[in-house]
């Protein structure tokens, strides 16, 4: 269709209109966090085309009435064509580029997305093309050289709890003292996430995904029946709660992390239970330093 306003008319109105986001605000007052949320950011990662869901912010002056929205924009869609090692390092370059665009003295960059995983079944040895979360919150603050980032990064999987206390009331119920098999109970599809202080590119997505692998009972699409039956089998001789499965990623952290990253590096966990039997979930959260993990 053809444009009814001219490229003439354009400029006139570009030349002689008001820069309204520069304007005074009616009240003077400092805004911490503006920006934009709900964006689908793609990231050139070693994976592939990866799409993210972002929330951009930078800090707005007292004088200032607004930001310009579309320099986010631009910056995102600068950065499209190039390819990146880490998503640290392209929410480092979209975090300088979108507070020197809104002269912005910090800045935020939120990222959260799946990235593609294939895991092997352990019976069977079948290959599963799965997924994980993988999140990023890059917290920045200066400029040019004296730019300054705190870099939290977050994975998480799915796997399955199995509830202890009905196993230990049914052995009561049935006197299975000397049976092998696990007891009847109550079994839930759950999600934990584990988010570490960065500090550069270390530690890598690689490294707490093994956290998480090595203390919960993962779950993947593709098994076989014989897949099926030992992870069920595995996962109700160990049976976890929710605050055991916090527990012992925990723990994991600070054995893989505990010399290797600072004592005061903050740790996050978080494990969502969605229950089967009852109609509440479950839910546990801990923040915590690795120094307070390796003491306790």
């Amino acid at each position: 269709m053809k444009p009814f306003i001219s490229t003439q008319d354009h400029a006139r109105a570009l030349a002689e209109g008001l820069d309204i986001p520069q304007q005074q605000p009616s009240f003077a007052l400092p805004l911490p966090e503006v920006g934009i949320c709900g964006k689908t950011v793609w990231v050139r990662l070693p994976e592939g085309l990866i799409p993210f869901t972002a929330r951009l912010e930078v800090n707005l002056a007292a004088q200032v009435r607004g930001i310009h929205i579309s320099r986010m924009e631009e910056v995102v869609t600068d950065l499209y064509e190039q390819e990146f090692t880490d998503l640290r390092e392209y929410g480092l370059l979209l975090g300088r580029e979108m507070m020197a665009r809104q002269g912005a003295s910090t800045g935020r960059v939120r990222l959260v997305g799946q990235l593609p995983l294939v895991r092997t079944a352990r019976v069977s040895g079948r290959q599963s093309v799965d997924s994980i979360t993988v999140s990023l919150d890059l917290k920045l603050a200066g400029q040019e050289e004296e730019l300054q980032s705190l870099a939290m990064l977050g994975v998480g999987v799915a796997h399955i709890t199995a509830c202890p206390c009905t196993q230990a009331y049914n052995q009561a119920l049935f006197r299975k003292e000397d049976d092998d098999c696990p007891l009847p109970t109550h079994s839930q599809r759950s999600q934990t996430t584990l988010w570490l202080q960065a500090a550069g590119l270390f530690p890598t997505i690689a490294e707490l995904l093994a956290c998480l692998e090595d203390a919960l009972h993962v779950t993947q699409d593709l098994l076989k029946r014989t897949d099926e039956a030992q992870l069920v089998y595995t996962s109700h001789r160990l049976p976890q709660f929710a605050e055991d499965a916090v527990r012992e990623v925990a723990r994991r952290a600070g054995e893989r992390f505990g010399r290797a990253l600072p004592p005061e590096t903050l740790v996050v966990i978080e494990s969502l239970s969605l229950e089967s039997i009852h109609l509440h979930d479950v839910c546990c959260r801990v923040e915590t330093t690795l120094a307070e993990i390796i003491t306790s």
